[in-house]
C-alpha cells in the first residue's frame, strides 16, 4: 500500500487528477523515494490477477478522507506477524484462538483477513456483518490450506464486555477462524469493514469492499493458491461440498456454553397430531424430538459433519429451520453449514440428502470402504457448477413449504431466496434482494412472525434483539424460531441480544407462551438418555486421524491402576456429585459408555444397549459394529451370559457406575464415559449473588479455563441475566480410566495343569469438584 501511494504522488506532479478507473501497477519497489506530506485515502477492489505482465489489475475508488497516521501495508502486515505466536501482548490478544495451534505456522501461505466487521450492527444488505462472515466461512470450507482470520481495532481489547461480546458472536455465527483485536488504529488504512487477501505477510495485499461478490474473492485466492500448490490438489478443492480428510472445527472461545443443555437452539417446527416438536440444537448439530411434557423422545445427528443414514449415525452440521409433511411422515430441514436440504423419514429413522444431489455411483459395502466412510467424513455430490457467485446455495437458514409444492428457502439476511421443487430437489429459481423476496413470500413470513405480536412487550423485548430490522415485516428474522402448538406459541429463546439491553436472558432455552392466560413458561425436559454422550468427549474413530493440533488431547477426570489375577473384575466407579448441584434426573444407561482394551473383554454394557432402543454416542456403535464385523456371533452370546448392565445407581453422597470384565494376563484398560445433567441447587444464602453464582456454573463447566484476560467469557456470559441461574442444565461430562495388570491364571494345588478362575471386586472413586 505505501509503495502504490508513493507512485500516485510521482504520477500527480505529471497528471492535473487521478480518475477512478482500472489500470496497471507494477511492482518495482525502487522505483519512487518516500514523501511525508498526507494523501488522500484509497481503497483498493482487485477485480483480476495478471501475474504475465508483471502487475495486477486494480480498481480505485476515491474518498476524501486524509490519514493523520503513518501506518502503511508494510506495517499492518508485520504488525500481524509479530502476533501470531502471542496470544496476548501490550497492543493486541487473540481471541477464539487455539493456543497450540499449529494453523498460522505456515507463514508462506495464502491468507484471508476479515477486517473491522465484528462491532457493526446487521442490516438488510449484501454488505451486513452475517454477509460478510458467510463469505468467509465458504471460502474456509472451500480451500483447507488458506488461512483465515479476524482483524478488529478496538481501544478496550482487554475489557470484559469487548470477550463476552465475541462469545456472542461466534456463538450466533458459528466464527471458527481466530480474530485479532488490536488497540492500533487501521481503520485509516482499510476504510471500515473490508476483505484483505495476501501470501506469506509479503506486499501487496489486495482490498475488496463489504459488498464485493464471493466469486471475485474465489477467483484471487484460487489463482494465488495456484501458484504454490500441486495441480491435483486444486482439483479437490473446488467443490464446496467435498470435505476430504477433514476435522471438523468449531468455535474455541464458546466452547465451555457447548455443555449447556441446549446450545443455540435457534428453529423449532411440530407435529400437532402426533405431539411432537422438533427442535434445531443448533451448535450441538442434532435435531432434537420431545412432547408437550418436554420429554425427549428421539434425537436426529449424532456429531458434526455431513454423512446420511440412521438417526444414530446420521452427521449434520447446524441445522436450522425445519416443517413436518404430515402426508409423508417426514421432516424436511435444511443442513445450514453443509449447504444442503436434507429429510428425515420419521418411520424408518433415517436421514437422506434431498439437495445436492448425490452422486449415482455404485455403493461398496466392504469393510474397508465402511471404515474410510468414517474416517473421511466425505461427501461427493452434483453440482451444477463449480464456481461460487452470489446465487451460490450457501448457509441457508429458513424454510418455508408453498401452496404449490414448493420449498422456499431463504439464507438469514433475507439476502436471496432459492424456489426449490419438493419432489425432485432441483432449484428452479434464485430471487436476490429483500424487496423482491417478499414480492415472492412475504405474506407467508409475514404470517409466521406475526405470532411474536402475542407476547407481551416486556418479553417481547427480551426475544427482539437485533432481529426486527427487516423493513416491511417486523420480526422476519424469527420467524423460524417459533410455532404454535395447541394453545401455546413456542419459541426459542437463544439470548444473543445486543450490548445495549439493559436486561438481557441467558437464553439457550425453550420457552411456550399461553394464548388463553398470556403466561410465560419455560419447557422442563427429561429423558437425557436418548440424547447419549456428547459427541466431543467420545473418543470416535476420527480423532485417531485428527492431527496439527486441531483437536486438543482427550481431558481424563481420573485414572487409577490395579493388579490383579486374572478372570471376572467387577467394577464399581463411585462418583461424587459437586454439593452445590443436583441431578436434574438419575444416570441413565445411555448417558454411559464403556470399552474394554488389551487383556481385558467387557462383558457389561455393550449387549445390553445394543438390545436397548435408547440413543447411544455413534463412537460406541462403530466399536460395536466393528466387533461384529470382527467376531462370531457365538463368543457375543457367550459374553451376554456372563454379566448384566445396571443403570447408573443414585446413592446419598453420589452415583455409582457398574461394569464388568474378563480378564487374561497381561495389561489391560477399562475406559469408562458418562455424562451427568446437572443444576445449582437452591440457595437460600442471599449473598450467593449473580455473578458468584455464573463462576461457580463456569468452573464446573471448565475448571481449568484459562486467565490470562480478565473473567472467563462464559461467566461473563451468564451474568448477564435476569433468568434464575438455579434453573439452568448443564452437562458435566466423566472420563475415567482404569489400568489392569493381570498376572498368570493360578493353578489348583491338586492338578498342576487345571487353570483356577478368580473374581475380583474394585471400587474407584472420583469426585466431579
Amino acid at each position: 500500500m505505501a509503495l502504490m501511494f508513493r507512485r500516485l504522488r510521482e504520477i500527480s506532479r505529471v497528471l492535473p487528477q487521478v480518475y477512478a478507473g482500472t489500470g496497471y501497477l507494477r511492482q518495482d519497489t525502487k522505483l519512487f523515494g518516500s514523501h511525508s506530506f498526507p494523501l488522500p485515502h484509497l481503497r483498493l477492489n482487485n477485480k483480476k490477477s495478471s501475474a504475465d505482465t508483471g502487475g495486477f489489475a486494480q480498481r480505485f475508488s476515491t474518498v476524501s478522507e486524509t490519514s493523520h497516521e503513518s501506518l502503511t501495508e508494510d506495517d499492518l502486515l508485520s504488525f500481524i506477524e509479530s502476533t501470531l505466536n502471542n496470544i496476548e501482548g501490550p497492543y493486541h490478544c487473540w481471541v477464539n484462538k487455539i493456543e497450540d495451534s499449529k494453523d498460522f505456522c505456515r507463514t508462506n501461505g495464502v491468507f484471508l483477513v476479515l477486517v473491522g466487521a465484528f462491532f457493526d450492527e446487521p442490516s438488510i444488505s449484501a454488505s451486513s456483518p452475517v454477509v460478510m462472515f458467510e463469505k468467509v466461512k465458504a471460502l474456509q470450507q472451500r480451500y483447507p490450506t488458506l488461512t483465515v482470520m479476524g482483524f478488529q481495532s478496538s481501544s478496550s481489547i482487554f475489557s470484559d464486555a469487548v470477550r463476552t461480546r465475541f462469545v456472542q458472536i461466534a456463538t450466533k455465527d458459528y466464527i471458527t477462524f481466530p480474530i485479532l483485536l488490536s488497540n492500533k488504529n487501521f481503520t485509516e488504512m482499510t476504510d471500515g469493514a473490508c476483505f484483505v487477501v495476501f501470501k506469506g505477510f509479503e506486499s501487496p495485499f489486495l482490498y475488496y469492499e463489504r459488498d464485493v461478490d464471493i466469486g471475485t474473492i474465489d477467483e484471487a485466492i484460487k489463482n494465488l493458491v495456484q501458484r504454490g500448490e500441486n495441480h491435483n490438489v486444486m482439483n479437490k478443492m473446488k467443490s464446496t461440498w467435498a470435505k476430504q480428510i477433514e476435522v471438523i472445527k468449531e468455535p474455541p472461545v464458546s466452547a465451555s456454553l457447548r455443555n449447556l443443555l441446549l446450545c443455540y437452539p435457534g428453529c423449532i417446527s411440530v407435529d400437532e397430531m402426533a405431539n411432537h416438536l422438533f427442535l434445531s440444537d443448533i451448535n450441538h448439530h442434532r435435531i432434537i424430538i420431545f412432547d408437550d411434557n418436554g420429554k425427549i423422545l428421539d434425537c436426529i445427528g449424532s456429531s458434526p459433519g455431513f454423512e446420511d443414514g440412521d438417526f444414530e449415525s446420521a452427521k449434520l452440521m447446524r441445522p436450522a429451520a425445519s416443517f413436518y409433511h404430515e402426508a409423508e411422515d417426514c421432516l424436511y430441514f435444511v443442513d445450514s453449514e453443509n449447504h444442503a436440504v436434507r429429510r428425515a423419514d420419521m418411520e424408518r429413522r433415517v436421514v437422506e440428502t434431498l439437495y445436492p444431489i448425490c452422486n449415482g455411483e455404485k455403493k461398496d459395502n466392504s469393510l474397508w470402504s465402511w471404515v474410510m466412510n468414517k474416517l473421511w467424513m466425505k461427501r461427493d455430490v452434483n453440482t451444477k457448477s463449480e464456481d461460487l457467485n452470489s446465487e451460490s446455495f450457501l448457509f441457508p437458514w429458513h424454510l418455508i413449504k408453498s401452496l404449490d409444492n414448493d420449498l422456499f428457502i431463504v439464507n438469514r439476511s433475507f439476502e436471496i431466496l432459492w424456489i426449490m421443487d419438493l419432489a425432485s430437489g432441483e432449484i428452479k429459481e434464485v430471487v436476490k434482494g429483500f424487496p423482491k423476496i417478499v414480492e415472492v413470500c412475504g405474506r407467508m413470513i409475514q404470517e409466521k412472525s406475526s405470532l411474536l405480536k402475542q407476547i407481551p412487550g416486556y418479553w417481547l423485548q427480551q426475544f427482539l434483539g437485533n432481529n426486527g430490522l427487516f423493513e416491511g415485516i417486523t420480526y422476519a428474522g424469527l420467524m423460524s424460531s417459533l410455532a404454535t402448538f395447541q394453545d401455546h406459541v413456542v419459541i426459542c429463546d437463544t439470548g444473543d441480544l445486543p450490548d445495549d439491553k439493559c436486561v438481557c436472558e441467558v437464553g439457550h432455552r425453550v420457552i411456550k407462551l399461553s394464548k388463553e392466560s398470556g403466561l410465560i413458561s419455560n419447557f422442563h425436559f427429561s429423558n437425557f438418555g436418548i440424547l447419549g454422550l456428547p459427541y466431543w468427549m467420545s473418543s470416535s474413530l476420527e480423532r485417531v486421524y485428527a492431527a496439527g493440533g486441531v483437536l486438543s488431547e482427550v481431558h481424563i477426570d481420573h485414572v487409577q491402576h490395579f493388579s490383579l489375577l486374572p478372570g471376572r473384575v467387577d467394577i464399581q466407579v463411585n462418583v461424587d456429585i459437586p454439593e452445590d448441584t443436583e441431578l436434574v434426573e438419575p444416570l441413565q444407561e445411555g448417558c454411559v459408555w464403556r470399552q474394554a482394551r488389551g487383556a481385558a473383554t467387557e462383558v457389561s454394557g455393550a449387549e445390553s444397549i445394543k438390545k436397548s432402543s435408547e440413543k447411544v454416542g455413534v463412537s460406541q456403535q462403530w466399536y460395536d459394529d466393528l466387533d461384529t464385523l470382527a467376531f462370531s456371533a457365538q463368543e457375543a452370546e457367550s459374553t451376554a451370559e456372563e454379566g448384566n448392565t445396571s443403570d447408573g445407581n443414585l446413592q446419598e453422597d453420589g452415583v455409582s457406575i457398574d461394569c464388568t470384565v474378563h480378564t487374561s494376563p497381561g495389561t489391560s484398560e477399562v475406559i469408562i464415559y458418562a455424562v451427568f445433567y446437572l443444576r445449582l441447587k437452591p440457595n437460600q444464602n442471599s449473598n450467593n449473588s449473580t455473578e458468584k453464582k455464573a463462576a461457580r456454573i463456569a468452573d464446573i463447566l471448565n475448571p481449568k479455563r484459562a486467565e490470562t484476560m480478565g473473567k472467563d467469557p462464559c461467566a461473563q456470559f451468564l451474568m448477564k441475566s435476569d433468568r434464575t441461574l438455579e434453573e439452568l442444565v448443564f452437562m458435566k461430562p466423566l472420563h475415567v480410566r482404569v489400568k489392569l495388570e493381570c498376572r498368570d491364571h493360578p493353578k489348583a494345588v491338586d492338578d498342576p495343569n487345571e487353570i483356577v478362575l478368580t473374581e475380583s471386586s474394585i471400587e474407584v472413586n472420583v469426585s466431579l469438584h
